[in-house]
């Protein structure tokens, strides 16, 4: 059977899903339609005529440049075909986004025939995605004289590109849609158990609002009657996009509302209208802007005061809110993006500036943040080949420098990773900034979309000023089903082909890593100094800045080696007093949120923030489980303030596991680990010398909060409680909800530990260990009332734990211990009540390949709990997923149930849990 026909096969079993065809990305199957176009009488050629205009993905695919080498056969009149006239052809190689295309485009131009080059011309003139191959070809024919070449350089000097595309509306028209009360998750949007399907738009596209066919086709009918308006996707009383960046949270709103970005391209819609009462959980903010869409903060619900500007609460101590408008499903409202408001009717209900900045105003008008991003480079490139400054067409970037005011650690950064920023001049919070990116990481599940988007922007090759990029296996490391079996070894392949370090080698020259992606990056991020982004929330590394970011992010981050953003305001976090030595750090991070909570009446001073973390003693390791619980505290990113003597036992920790990454073979042609390696003994050189201490903001600097952390109020673990049952949806499955241990009474169920996830660390494999020990010393065995699910977060975790024997410990308790020879095939939905060890990675946290049974309440040390992410609901009962402590975990799947504060102390007495002590140095400059 041919290629072609394996295709329609497929399309018929698409049909039976309520599925278009597949867009196409491979060479063999175009190579098959075009045969079949140029034979006149094949039965195919209408069909194929179709596919070919309207179903070739573009950029990079091997597709797009089998396409792009017909139309220019076409445009020569080396194939005459009257359904696509030179004129289409033309215009079909405008929607092909660079790559191939391009270089069609400049050969063409750049050609004998001038009439040819000159429409060729026009097209170029439109295009932003150049790379140095096609620059150095424009830039070679311009000094060779010719006049084409001058043309295009000039028209690119001017940003031709982007000015003469059509103004913005002045005034949107939306209606809205209410997708539910309170904190909305992206696994609403884009749920983690259809990760699998996030590159195939269309078939991930039907996950949306997890499944819920009748939300579908509310939002489908709203759509009917009201034609002519956007419909804009709110979260009342809540935060839209809460947990991880989701770039296809965003591509599946914006399939359902958004605008084709061309007609010969299908399923990738753009500019979507998104809100919450509470604003857009940052990073999923960014994703919003990749694709030209608007996030407004809507604020509809305030907080009432009393005489004397104090909050008003109620019984309970909550305060009470007042509905300043509504946004009911239905309302229509009017965006004017000139005056920057809201409008309902001739009302004006908020101001939405801060959704409408210069800088967001361009992505709208561009399509989306990278061809602004790109269209700058392009810019900046021709008028260096002309000798004249850069016109000033893009909206001037922000630059925010106060005089006689030091700086924040993240301030720091981003003043020394600043390019094309005023010289010499400080620039302090609110400041638009572009920054050179150290290390880059994609994770497996959003890693296919990475790729895709590299390829749709034709870039072929890792930035050569990234120090590296890693791609990990963690996300997909449960379960190695025939939906990995598919996806995995394709995306390692294009990855390590692009230049990225590589989980699994594409030739199998390793050993497959199932690392948590944030554990590695944390271990490879070797500077304090360093910006890193990241695919997934919990980019969050306690060495240098990280941010969590989309797909579209990573993949620029990659291809340019920058990002651009506006520096974020910080919060200062010290600590005081002493923890009991009963207390896990873990007990610290929830106590931080507490408190800080406390302190500021219910307002989340974290949200959308640097959380500055004076943690002075703890190493990354340890340290690190604070700055990934920022995540769930809704803070932009994180900086961890460490002691000289501190931050050089981090680097040296990192710096000995790249080596075993070396050692292993899983560095790449450039040896960008040895290169790791060589900077890390760089930066502990510059410490022990006095060259360059540890970062540390300045004394002076300003911060939009301080918060002081008490440590002798910690007297019980803290437990991050979902609320399942509150009686207000909107504070249901909110991370801001922490009770203590006493709180469940020694009598509240639990149906199922985990211990695992990036938030622990070797010290919480050698606890459990100890405490199984403990266990059978006082009981004469260990027995479980509840399952106990344990995944380390890394190999080298594993092997250390082998080397000092509690790994034995921890498999002579097993039921179940995992097996790489023979990885399970398919997810487990049934637990006994043992210990299972399973292959590290991000195993229930995850929730896309394993979860609990279904209205379980599980106790686990992961980051998310929320509905459906772990364990989902069933009609007699809501699935639960507390979260806390190692030691509280281990003890509740002993017990079946939640301990009291006696048998917690008892069973934790003697065992070393994770120490902290505030710094006694000063941590400023």
């Amino acid at each position: 059977m041919s290629i072609y026909k394996d295709y329609i096969k497929e399309i018929e079993e698409r049909k039976v899903q309520g599925l278009h065809p597949k867009p196409i990305d491979g060479s063999s199957l175009i190579s098959e339609i075009i045969k079949q176009i140029k034979d006149i009488d094949n039965e195919y050629r209408e069909d194929s005529l179709n596919f070919f205009i309207y179903n070739v993905l573009p950029g990079t695919t091997s597709a797009a440049g089998v396409k792009a080498k017909f139309l220019k056969e076409i445009i020569l009149g080396e194939f005459v075909l009257k359904e696509i006239s030179p004129s289409f052809a033309f215009e079909q190689l405008g929607h092909m986004k660079g790559g191939p295309s391009v270089e069609v485009l400049l050969d063409l131009a750049l050609g004998n025939d001038i009439s040819i080059a000159n429409e060729a011309a026009k097209v170029l003139k439109t295009q932003v995605f150049l790379y140095e191959a096609d620059t150095e070809q424009l830039e070679k024919a311009y000094k060779a004289g010719n006049t084409i070449a001058k043309e295009l350089i000039e028209s690119y000097a001017q940003a031709e590109f982007f000015t003469k595309l059509p103004e913005i509306e002045e005034e949107i028209e939306i209606v809205t849609f209410v997708a539910g009360i309170g904190d909305i998750s992206t696994d609403l949007l884009s749920p983690g158990a259809d990760a699998h399907s996030r590159s195939d738009r269309e078939l991930h596209g039907q996950s949306m609002f997890e499944h819920n066919k009748e939300m579908q086709k509310e939002l489908l009918a709203l759509k009917e009657k009201h034609p002519n308006k956007r419909v804009m996707l709110i979260a009342d009383k809540g935060t839209m996009g809460v947990g991880s960046s989701r770039m296809s949270g965003v591509n599946n709103v914006a399939l359902w509302t958004g605008i084709s970005s061309s007609p010969y391209v299908p399923f990738i819609n753009i500019a979507p209208v998104i809100a919450g009462t509470n604003g857009i959980a940052p990073i999923f903010l960014t994703t919003v802007g990749v694709t030209g869409g608007i996030g407004i903060d809507l604020k509809n619900w305030v907080k009432q005061k009393d005489a004397d500007g104090n909050t008003i609460v109620d019984e309970e101590g909550e305060a009470i809110l007042k509905e300043e408008y509504s946004v009911a499903t239905g309302t229509v409202f009017t965006i004017n993006t000139k005056t920057k408001q809201l409008f309902k009717g001739d009302k004006v209900v908020k101001d939405i500036s801060t959704a409408l900045t210069p800088p967001k105003k361009e992505f709208i008008k561009a399509g989306g943040s990278y061809a602004v991003v790109f269209g700058k480079k392009l810019q900046s490139f021709a008028c260096k080949v002309l000798g004249i400054d850069v016109p000033q067409v893009y909206a001037v970037s922000k630059e925010v420098s106060i005089e006689g005011q030091g700086l924040t650690a993240v301030e720091k950064i981003f003043n020394k990773n600043a390019v094309g920023t005023t010289p010499g001049k400080t620039l302090h919070a609110g400041s638009n900034v572009r920054v050179e990116v150290n290390i880059v990481g994609s994770q497996d599940t959003t890693g296919l979309m990475t790729s895709q988007e590299l390829e749709m922007m034709a870039a072929t090759v890792i930035s050569p000023i990234v120090d590296t990029g890693y791609q990990s296996g963690c996300h997909t490391a449960s379960v190695w089903d025939d939906k990995s079996r598919a996806n995995i070894p394709r995306l390692m392949k294009f990855m390590n082909d692009f230049g990225l370090v590589t989980a699994r080698h594409p030739e199998g020259k390793y050993h497959a890593m199932t690392d948590v992606i944030h554990k590695v990056l944390n271990d490879i991020a070797v500077d304090d100094w360093d910006v890193i982004i990241g695919g997934d929330s919990h980019t969050r590394m306690a060495k240098g800045v990280a941010f969590g970011a989309d797909s579209g992010t990573v993949a620029l981050a990659l291809a340019t080696g920058e990002a651009t953003m506006p520096i974020p305001e910080s919060v200062k976090v010290t600590f005081k007093g002493e923890m009991k030595s009963y207390m896990d750090f873990r007990d610290v991070v929830h106590a931080t949120q507490e408190q800080m909570l406390n302190q500021f009446e219910g307002e989340n001073v974290f949200q959308g923030k640097i959380i500055e973390v004076h943690i002075g003693t703890l190493t990354s390791d340890q340290a690190f489980t604070f700055t990934d619980w920022t995540a769930e505290m809704k803070a932009k990113a994180s900086i961890c303030i460490s002691e000289d003597d501190t931050l050089i036992e981090s680097l040296e920790i990192s710096r000995d596991r790249i080596q075993i990454m070396i050692d292993k073979g899983m560095d790449n042609p450039k040896q960008d680990l040895k290169g790791l390696v060589d900077k890390a003994n760089n930066r502990i050189q510059e410490i022990k010398t006095g060259t360059k201490s540890a970062l540390k903001p300045d004394a002076d600097a300003k911060y939009y909060a301080e918060v002081v952390i008490d440590l002798d109020k910690i007297v019980e673990p803290m437990i991050a409680d979902p609320d399942v049952n509150n009686e207000d949806v909107s504070k249901r499955y909110t991370h801001d909800n922490i009770q203590p241990l006493s709180f469940y009474g020694g009598i509240k169920k639990v149906d199922l530990g985990f211990v695992g996830s990036c938030m622990v660390h070797k010290g919480d494999m050698q606890i459990l260990a100890q405490m199984l020990k403990n266990v059978e010393a006082q009981k004469g065995e260990v027995e479980f009332k509840a399952p106990l699910v344990v995944a380390p977060p890394t190999y080298n975790i594993v092997d250390e734990l082998k080397a000092e024997g509690d790994w034995e410990v921890l498999e002579k308790y097993a039921g179940f211990v995992f097996d790489d020879s023979a990885p399970k095939a398919v997810a487990r939905t049934k637990y006994e009540n043992k210990l299972y060890l399973e292959r590290p990675g991000c195993s229930l946290c995850m929730g896309n390949q394993e979860k609990a049974e279904p209205g379980d309440t599980v106790m686990a040390t992961s980051t998310r709990l929320f509905q459906g992410r772990v364990v989902r609901d069933t009609d007699a009962k809501k699935g639960e997923s507390l979260l806390s402590s190692t030691p509280v975990v281990v003890l509740s799947c002993i017990l079946g149930r939640t301990p009291t504060m006696e048998e917690y102390e008892a069973a934790v007495e003697g065992i070393v849990l994770t120490k902290f002590k505030p710094s006694q140095k000063q941590l400023v400059m």
